[in-house]
């Protein structure tokens, strides 16, 4: 359990990592956009990770599915080893045309992009978040995972929003639109 534990938690942080970095990077000379509401959204995120890095590192489970989890364990980590590998090769092929939650706005010269996993869906890094924090509930052995599904209809509409944007914005991605499944591959 302490070697689950241990995966888990380095997942996390390599997640939280290499979008911090790449943040920087390439968001090094952005205007820093400040509002009462993106302050709260940047609050609810941190609030978020931090009690998943809680949850994580607690020696004991809380509220436990089941009394004996081994096959629960086993799907959780499958999933959030995907979502894990999903969010993060999302992240890394998206380059310059990220933007973050708390500066929604797209700015500069971006393009449609739609190699490697975009090829297959609009929003790995959403699937790929929501696949992981499964993953990462069932791998506790963890009633939380329920919690989840009052996270859908946010990214849902999150979703939708940033597609409405982007039409506007770049030339093809209609077309995009289109030939990819927003979620899930070849079906959602």
């Amino acid at each position: 359990m302490i070697l689950l534990r241990v995966y888990l938690l380095a997942g996390l942080l390599a997640h939280k990592a290499l979008w911090e970095v790449l943040k920087r990077k390439e968001r090094a000379e952005a205007k820093p956009v400040q509002s009462f509401s993106l302050r709260i959204v940047k609050a609810a995120k941190v609030a978020l990770l931090l009690g998943i890095l809680v949850q994580t590192v607690l020696p004991f489970e809380v509220l436990k599915i089941s009394p004996e989890p081994f096959s629960l364990r086993v799907a959780g980590v499958i999933l959030y080893t995907a979502g894990l590998f999903t969010a993060m090769l999302g992240r890394i092929q998206l380059g310059k045309n990220w933007a973050d939650i708390e500066t929604p706005q797209v700015e500069g010269e971006i393009a449609v992009v739609s190699q490697g996993v975009y090829r297959y869906i609009r929003h790995p890094i959403y699937t790929g978040d929501l696949l992981l924090l499964l993953g990462l509930e069932l791998s506790l052995n963890s009633w939380f995972a329920l919690a989840l599904v009052a996270l859908i209809p946010v990214v849902f509409q999150r979703a939708v929003g940033e597609e409405k944007m982007l039409a506007k914005r770049l030339a093809g991605y209609d077309s995009y639109v289109q030939r990819t499944k927003r979620f899930i591959p070849f079906v959602v």
